[in-house]
Formats: structure tokens, C-alpha cells, sequence
């Protein structure tokens, strides 16, 4: 373990030689990623995935033979001893899943977002805290490396009272009209770029700052989508007065790939931040930063970690539930519960732009 908690150790035994058996459902793009890094975990082995694809299964058996495979996941956790289950699959599918992985008394991970209603949300994470477990959800800006200084600063003060913000995200996912966009083109199955995108912001906005009082304006805009949008706007209001708004647009082709973007003006400086590097203007000197604009790179605050898929935050989030699923004693830094607050406040979105879930 580091500083931070996280697992930096070489893949190898496990120091107090327990095992860990893991099943994904889902061998889709994250699917996959989640497996090639879970896998690199010295204390986890996946020995049985679930999914309904042929290609999939022809794949898997041709590489990976010793892993079980399956078109039906309750087959899955009837049939093999789990400890851990990581759900990859369209949102729609989530709460049935994650109740039967409950009923199977394993630790669960879910990709984002958690469910598509914060009632739903509410009574999968009751039932989770009657159980002794480990109960994670994939908002992985969470574990990436600039936002959790800013998490640190925030709560050192660093800005002293917050008067505004704006917590936005580009990419260019949907730049096209199609008529086969699949479940990711309609917002009642998961879709859209409220689930896909927002949901990122969102919880990005709840990590840092905390629960909103108040949503309005909310605008759901599309652009190339007829069952779902491709802009998301909305503007938020805190008890302490503080207000920011949220912009998210998966149609925009100026950028590369997706791109988190946060600013947050308070009475002592602003802190502005994506997923590369942080910018700190302070009207005086504070902790351990000059008056005037600060940078930090993440060069300067990353952590390591032994797999690199996509971004050290991929493999952070996993190995943290990992080691979370070893000892559930330990806090979770994305668990239902924190799931749940962000899916009340895409709710408040939902519920504000007059949209149909």
C-alpha cells in the first residue's frame, strides 16, 4: 500500500494467500478492460464471464480456456462460487443484476451509472448494507489522480467560501445520425448523453462539492439522437448559495476524446482542472501555493499503478475494489451510496427539463 491507500505491489501471491474469485457480466468494451485489469490483481482470479455474444465466446475460448463461460448470468452465480462480480452491461440491466449478485452474497462492482431512477438506487444500496460486502460503482474521475487533489484542496479550504462554478465534459462520441445506435441511443435503457456523459459530470460536481439543494434550467438538446439527447445543460443552486452550472455535449468534434472540465471560483482563488492538470489562482499566498497562479501537473501528484489500460484511474478503481472486497472494513471511495446521491440529482435534471426516463 502507498500513501493513499492503493495497492502498488507486483502481481504475485497475495500477502496472506486468500484468493479471490471473480465473474464479469458484460464482455463488452468495459468488460473486457475490467477483465484484463482485474485479472493483473495478485489476489483476484476471474474464472467465469457471462455474456450472450457468439464472437465474445469464440474469443474467450480460443484465449482464454480456463475461464467459464456463460450466455445466462444467473446460471453463472448459481453454478460457480464467486466472490466478486463486476456488472458491465446496459444501465437498464443493472438493478436486476445487481439483486441477483446480492441474493448471491457476493461484492459487486457496477459500471456507471448505477441505475436509471434514485428510488431504484435507494433500495439496491439498503439491501447492500444489510449484507457484509463490498458495493462499488465505475465513476472512475473519482480515482484520477488531479481530481483527487482538488478533492484534497477543496477540503482543505484552499478557496475558502465557494461562490460559483461549472463542471463540464466534450467529446465526440455521437457525431452522426444512425439508425442502429443501439441501447446507448435511447435514454430508456441508458442511453443518451445525460447517462453516458452526464452522469460523469454529475457525479464529478457531487465528489467535490457535495449534494445540490436546487436544479433548474435543465436542458436536454438533441443534435444527431431521436430516442435521446446529445446536449445536456442544466444549472444548480446550494444551500450555502453557492452556484455553478453543468454543460455536457458528446457531439463535439473538436475534441480528441472525452474531456472533463471544472472551474470553481471562491472568495480566496479559483481552481480550474481536467483530467491532465491543475490551475490554481489564489489572491494569496495558502498552504503550500504562491499567491497568483500555481500548476500542477499530474505528472507531479500520480501514483503508479502495476497495469496500465486507458488511465491509471482505470486500474485504481478496480484494485480499490479489489482490496476493498480483501477487507470490507475499509471506506469506498465510489460505493452505492455515493452512486445513489449522484442518480437523485440526475433525477432532479430529468424531472427539471420535463424528459421521460
Amino acid at each position: 500500500m502507498n500513501s493513499k491507500g492503493f495497492n502498488t505491489a507486483s502481481p504475485g501471491a497475495s500477502e496472506n494467500g486468500r484468493m479471490l474469485k471473480a465473474g464479469i457480466v458484460g464482455a463488452g468494451r468495459m468488460g473486457i478492460t475490467h477483465f484484463a485489469i482485474l485479472g493483473s490483481h495478485p489476489s483476484v482470479r476471474v474464472v467465469a464471464i457471462a455474456d450472450d455474444s457468439a464472437l465474445m465466446s469464440r474469443v474467450l475460448t480460443k484465449y482464454r480456456p480456463e475461464v467459464q463461460l456463460f450466455s445466462d448470468y444467473e446460471k453463472m452465480l448459481k453454478e460457480v462460487e464467486l466472490d466478486l462480480v463486476l456488472i458491465s452491461t446496459p444501465p437498464h440491466l443493472h438493478g436486476a443484476m445487481v439483486d441477483a449478485s446480492l441474493n448471491a452474497r457476493t461484492s459487486i462492482f457496477v459500471e456507471k451509472p448505477f441505475t436509471l431512477s434514485g428510488e431504484e438506487a435507494r433500495r439496491l444500496t439498503a439491501r447492500s448494507q444489510s449484507l457484509r460486502g463490498t458495493y462499488q460503482v465505475g465513476y472512475v474521475n473519482r480515482f484520477n489522480d488531479v481530481f483527487m487533489k482538488a478533492k484534497q484542496l477543496l477540503d482543505a479550504g484552499i478557496l475558502g467560501k465557494i461562490f460559483s462554478f461549472r463542471f463540464d465534459m466534450y467529446g465526440r462520441t455521437v457525431t452522426r445520425a444512425s439508425s442502429s445506435s443501439g441501447w446507448r441511443g435511447k435514454r430508456k435503457t441508458g442511453g443518451g448523453c445525460l447517462y453516458e456523459f452526464g452522469s460523469h459530470a454529475i457525479d464529478l460536481m457531487v465528489y467535490l462539492l457535495g449534494k445540490p439543494a436546487e436544479v433548474r434550467g435543465s436542458c436536454l438538446t438533441p443534435v444527431f439522437s431521436t430516442d435521446a439527447e446529445d446536449i445536456v445543460r442544466t444549472n444548480v443552486r446550494y444551500s450555502n448559495g453557492a452556484t455553478g452550472s453543468i454543460t455536457v455535449n458528446w457531439s463535439d468534434e473538436s475534441y480528441r476524446k472525452p474531456t472533463n472540465k471544472i472551474e470553481i471560483l471562491g472568495e480566496d482563488g479559483k481552481l480550474m482542472a481536467d483530467q491532465h492538470e491543475l490551475k490554481l489562482f489564489l489572491s494569496r499566498p495558502k498552504l503550500s501555493f504562491v499567491k497568483g497562479w500555481n500548476t500542477v501537473n499530474i505528472t507531479d501528484v500520480f501514483t503508479p499503478v502495476d497495469f496500465y489500460v486507458r488511465g491509471n484511474e482505470f486500474t485504481r478503481q478496480i484494485y480499490h475494489f479489489a482490496e476493498r472486497a480483501l477487507d470490507a472494513n475499509q471506506s469506498n471511495l465510489s460505493s452505492f451510496m455515493d452512486a445513489t446521491v449522484t442518480q437523485e440529482v440526475i433525477d432532479m435534471v430529468l424531472a427539471d427539463a420535463g424528459a421521460e426516463k
